[in-house]
């Protein structure tokens, strides 16, 4: 039997590092999985994870910690299935270097993800757009930010790592107007910027912060926002928006949902699946599909297309009650 310090440590210095070139995040969720598993494993049979053999992180054993993720930690499936990711990775590796184990690791690659339901996206109609863009302070500082970080996310759709990320040379905006960012999966690519996105950015260059930072949306301190921060600062506007439009009382907003708003407002405007892709910097074209699911103008319009000759276009209304009930006299 053989302890799985060096092959854990190799997985990360040599695989990851220098043979993936990994991100930065991608090690990052790789390590917090496997330090969840070994703390899980070592007090399972009451060893110091330094003491773990390879038996000992058998198919019973990972799916007694994924049942561990579900049910104690509150994690969804899609967490799971991430964490399942990492682990069949290192197993994958450890495979090359511990043929006596070939059966073991065998079992634990052939435990499957788990099934996880799709639901609808959530996004912003126009008058919600309006309402939140109008929540922001713009007498503050921090409320100018905010307000131009909100009206940048909803026209380009960038992710909230791309958002965060971006600094002053990412915006071009001159003639041909854009923001360029690298976003997942290390992919360069450029979105163009509307007229009215140009002039709220040109009127935030014109800020000045403490301390000269050259983060596009800094905090106080010059530094990159972090997630949580920007959700906080989603929220927090969302609240003061739903005093003017109750319906967003019913949504989650977050930086994910202003995402797919942008995708909705091009879907909307005709624009082809396959462009949405581009724009929102999607691997595969099937993934844009999620928006046309959502979209019920979409489905109207082809009903309408297909509607029956002398039918009268235009959604179905209940009629007025003392009217239907003078009709079944």
């Amino acid at each position: 039997m053989t302890v799985i310090n060096a092959t854990l440590q190799s997985f990360f210095t040599d695989r990851l590092t220098r043979q993936k070139d990994a991100s930065s995040h991608t090690i990052a969720a790789y390590r917090d999985t496997l330090r969840l598993l070994l703390v899980f494993a070592a007090a399972t049979h009451k060893v110091p994870a330094s003491s773990l053999q390879w038996d000992q992180l058998d198919a019973t054993e990972i799916t007694a910690f994924l049942e561990h993720l579900q049910h104690d930690r509150g994690n969804s499936a899609r967490t799971r299935n991430a964490r399942l990711s990492a682990i069949h990775s290192l197993f994958r590796y450890a495979a090359l270097h511990h043929p006596e184990h070939a059966a073991s690791i065998a079992r634990v690659l052939a435990i499957p993800p788990q099934r996880v339901d799709r639901h609808l996206v959530d996004y912003l109609t126009d008058s919600e757009c309006e309402a939140l863009l109008a929540a922001p302070d713009r007498s503050t500082w921090t409320g100018r930010r905010d307000y131009t970080f909100l009206v940048v996310a909803v026209q380009t759709g960038l992710r909230v790592s791309e958002l965060i990320g971006l600094t002053v040379s990412d915006i071009h905006l001159g003639a041909g107007a854009h923001v360029s960012c690298r976003g997942k999966g290390r992919k360069d690519r450029i979105t163009p910027l509307t007229r009215k996105t140009v002039t709220t950015l040109r009127d935030w260059a014109k800020e000045k912060t403490p301390t000269g930072s050259a983060v596009l949306f800094p905090t106080r301190a010059g530094r990159h926002l972090s997630r949580d921060a920007i959700e906080h600062r989603i929220k927090l506007h969302t609240r003061v928006a739903t005093g003017s439009c109750p319906s967003l009382a019913d949504k989650h907003v977050s930086a994910h949902v202003l995402r797919h708003t942008a995708a909705m407002r091009l879907l909307h405007a005709g624009i082809d699946t396959s462009v949405i892709a581009l724009w929102l910097g999607h691997k595969q074209v099937d993934t844009t599909q999620i928006y046309i699911t959502a979209d019920l103008k979409v489905k109207e319009d082809a009903i309408d297309r297909t509607r029956p000759l002398n039918s009268v276009r235009g959604r179905y209304r209940r009629p007025d009650n003392i009217l239907a009930w003078l009709g079944t006299l």
